[in-house]
C-alpha cells in the first residue's frame, strides 16, 4: 500500500517549522521597520533584509506590501494581548487595578503603537490600505476592550461602566501619542494613579 514514508514526514516537519520561523521573523521585522522608518521607508525589501530572508521568500508568505504590514501589526497585537493576560494568570482583583491600568497604558507606549500609528496615517492616503486597516483596528480595539473589561472586573450591564472602560483606553491612546516625541513617563504615572482611583469609584461604587 502507498503512503507517506517516515523519511518524507521527518523531512517535511522541519521544513514547516522553518516556514513558520521565517514568517514570524518577517512579521517582527515589519513592525520594527514600520516603527523606526514609517510607511514610506518600510518596503518589502527592507523588511526582508532585516529578517535575513530573500525578497522572494518574503513575497511567498506575503504577496503584497499591504498583506505584510497589516498581518504584522495584527500578529504583534495578538502577542501583546497574550502577554497582558499572562501578567495576571489568576485574574486581577480590585487591588490590582492600578497595575492593570499601567499595563493597558503600556500597550500604547511601545513600538507596536508607533508602527500601528504609521499604518493608520498611510491608510488615510492609500485607498487599497484603508479598508484593511479600518477592519484591523476595529478587531484589535474590540479585543483590547474585552481584555480590559475582564482584568478590571467591570460589569458593563451597569450604566456608564462601558463608557468608563472605553474612556480609559482612549486616555491610554492619548498618552501613547504624547510619548511619541518626549519621554512622558513621569506625567503618565500620575495619570495612571488617578485613573485607578476613578475606576475604583466607578466600578465598585
Amino acid at each position: 500500500m502507498g503512503g507517506v514514508s517516515t523519511v518524507d514526514r521527518t523531512e517535511r516537519v522541519p521544513k514547516q517549522d522553518r516556514s513558520r520561523a521565517t514568517r514570524q521573523r518577517l512579521l517582527e521585522a515589519a513592525v520594527a521597520c514600520l516603527a523606526e522608518h514609517g510607511w514610506a521607508g518600510s518596503t518589502v525589501l527592507v523588511v526582508a533584509e532585516r529578517a535575513g530572508v530573500s525578497r522572494g521568500a518574503a513575497q511567498h508568505h506575503f504577496p503584497t506590501r499591504e498583506d505584510l504590514f497589516t498581518a504584522a501589526v495584527e500578529y504583534v497585537a495578538e502577542e501583546r494581548s497574550l502577554a497582558l493576560r499572562a501578567l495576571f494568570p489568576q485574574g486581577a482583583g480590585p487591588g490590582d487595578r492600578r497595575a492593570v491600568v499601567a499595563a493597558l497604558v503600556d500597550l500604547y507606549t511601545g513600538p507596536l503603537f508607533r508602527a500601528a500609528l504609521h499604518l493608520w496615517v498611510a491608510a488615510g492616503d492609500e485607498d487599497q490600505l484603508r479598508p484593511r486597516v479600518t477592519e484591523l483596528e476595529a478587531r484589535v480595539g474590540r479585543e483590547t476592550h474585552r481584555i480590559a473589561v475582564e482584568l478590571l472586573g467591570a460589569d458593563e450591564s451597569r450604566p456608564g461602566v462601558r463608557e468608563t472602560v472605553q474612556g480609559l483606553l482612549d486616555m491610554a491612546r492619548g498618552l501613547g501619542l504624547a510619548n511619541l516625541l518626549t519621554d512622558d513617563r513621569a506625567r503618565r504615572e500620575g495619570v495612571v494613579a488617578q485613573w485607578a482611583r476613578l475606576l475604583d469609584d466607578a466600578l465598585d461604587g
